[in-house]
């Protein structure tokens, strides 16, 4: 895989529930994370005392922010609609020449910022809420 643009990474959003996805606009910078927690099986009997763990157990996780400019009033609108009302609606996430993660995520955090002689900033923060699914490219 070679070097891509980073602008490319999207976070796209299910607008109305329907799998009609748009990109959340204004967007300038983004960051997916995917975690899986160990779980550790270690006991005196471990060869050599060496840690044990327990293959495909444990919680696995996903973590989405992003950070940029009001530019599109509709995708700015679902946003606060979904951090409001506690939905977990379907994202996308298109990672340049690798895959779309898609599933449920919850908005846990969505900042805003301005100062007197500069644009209007947001920063939003997604947890996966679900089992996600990944399309390779």
């Amino acid at each position: 895989m070679g070097a891509q643009n980073g602008k490319d990474l999207l976070i796209k959003v299910d607008m109305t529930g329907d799998g009609q996805f748009e990109t959340v606009a204004g967007l300038r910078a983004t960051r997916l994370s995917f975690n899986a927690e160990a779980v550790d099986v270690t006991s005196l009997s471990s060869a050599g005392g060496w840690r044990e763990l327990l293959g495909g157990a444990g919680v696995k996780s996903a973590s989405i922010s992003g950070a940029g400019v009001f530019r599109d009033e509709s995708t700015d609108e679902r946003a606060r609609a979904i951090f409001f009302n506690g939905e977990t609606p379907d994202f996308q996430i298109v990672i340049p020449d690798f895959g779309v993660v898609e599933g449920a995520f919850q908005i846990t955090g969505l900042d805003y910022a301005g100062s007197h002689n500069g644009e209007a900033t947001f920063e939003l923060s997604l947890a996966s809420a679900g089992a996600l699914a990944f399309v390779a490219e």
